[in-house]
């Protein structure tokens, strides 16, 4: 039987490969799974290029710099499948939380920035900037939150200071007094709540409605080298998927990724994110919002190179580098929709006609064209109301404050 071993971080959207092993999926194709968990997205990395490891639950923006070689020599990797939209969250030290009059509700994304702006501008003042954390420079969190800072008239590098903390030490971060807010994915957010040292004030949902989060990254030597494994590998991820949103499935998967070889984390806290339901501060009651994650629906895993488009313009804005056209292609072309839909022709998934699509255009139900299955896709807007056309890039970050 052909082996995988894929790496990830310890975080509930590295569900799908953990559980397309754990229940058979995996085996159902002829294939085994071997999640190898890590600490630090540049440890995952590293096992990848250097071939510890096969595949990578991965964060999105990170697969894209690689191959456009931003911090070190070029190494081409490919997506094939997307493991997750949204799912993180901002959450804010209590005396960061005090300072902007955080409520019992989830804030609205332009009133904090309003509030945030004075205590950061206050901060400044004092000699004392805000600081931030995120998982990665090149994560969609440092984005996201980079969007959201500078459509509320906060500098994400001249009001505040974005550092980078891992996952699984994000929670120690805001204990210490190291950072005075972090963005990150689940289950850490519940763990920083829950041990009193954190306040969720935003989740990443708010910023960019449907925004492209974790992925599967292979090195395209390995596509192109092992590609009917890899179909047989995506099969099994789609079935994990599909299994995943059922809700008599909740609570035995809650308990597999709670185990301390994937998350090492409480099961509440895990049925928490799986569940849509966050507890805001320590002691309060679990609020809903309906796909805080999303694994499944509205060909949720399918890599639409126009995600990619978006990821490299943010790149782009805040590597401070000239747009290129050529970059910009290779940037989109990491993302393989044409090795996801021949992997997924005759199963149960839904399968876009189209590869890219205009990102944020999206306020109601909208039905749009599919070559397999019949695709309703809901709203994916950004919160200041704009939309991308990935076909030109150039005027969107003309447009950008």
């Amino acid at each position: 039987m052909t082996r995988f071993r894929i790496g990830f971080l310890p975080l509930v959207d590295a569900a799908l490969p953990i559980l397309a092993h754990e229940h058979g999926f995996a085996a159902a194709e002829g294939i085994a799974i071997e999640p190898v968990r890590d600490t630090t997205w540049a440890t995952v990395l590293d096992r990848l290029l250097y071939g510890h490891t096969d595949a990578a639950h991965m964060i999105a923006p990170l697969a894209i710099a690689t191959t456009l070689g931003r911090g070190r020599p070029p190494a081409p990797l490919s997506v094939p499948f997307v493991l997750g939209l949204n799912g993180n969250a901002v959450t804010f030290s209590a005396a960061l939380a005090r300072a902007c009059g955080l409520g019992n509700r989830l804030a609205d994304p332009a009133e904090l920035g309003a509030r945030l702006r004075e205590v950061a501008q206050a901060r400044v003042a004092a000699g004392r900037r805000l600081r931030f954390g995120v998982v990665h420079r090149y994560s969609s969190h440092n984005y996201m939150l980079r969007y959201w800072l500078a459509g509320v008239g906060i500098g994400p590098d001249a009001d505040v200071e974005i550092v980078v903390t891992s996952p699984p030490f994000a929670a120690d971060a805001l204990a210490a007094g190291d950072v005075d807010a972090i963005c990150v994915g689940e289950p850490w957010n519940s763990i920083a709540v829950d041990r009193g040292v954190g306040r969720i004030a935003l989740v990443t949902a708010q910023i960019w409605r449907r925004g492209v989060e974790k992925v599967l990254a292979l090195r395209t030597a390995t596509l192109d080298e092992r590609g009917e494994e890899v179909a047989a590998l995506l099969r099994a991820l789609h079935a994990a998927a599909m299994h995943f949103v059922e809700p008599d499935a909740a609570e035995e998967n809650a308990a597999i990724l709670a185990r301390p070889e994937y998350c090492g984390a409480p099961v509440e806290t895990i049925m928490r994110a799986i569940a849509d339901r966050l507890r805001l501060r320590q002691g309060a009651s679990p609020i809903h919002f309906p796909d805080f994650m999303f694994q499944y629906r509205e060909a949720a895993n399918f890599p639409w190179r126009s995600q990619a488009a978006w990821l490299y313009a943010q790149m782009t804005r805040w590597d401070r580098t000239p747009f290129s056209a050529a970059e910009a292609e290779i940037a989109q072309s990491v993302f393989r929709p044409d090795v996801y839909r021949a992997a997924l022709a005759g199963s149960a998934a839904t399968l876009p006609g189209a590869s890219s699509k205009l990102e944020g255009s999206v306020t109601n139900a909208l039905g749009v064209g599919a070559t397999q299955g019949r695709l309703i896709l809901g709203s994916d807007r950004f919160f200041d109301g704009r939309a991308f056309d990935p076909d030109d890039i150039p005027a969107y970050l003309g447009a950008l404050p």
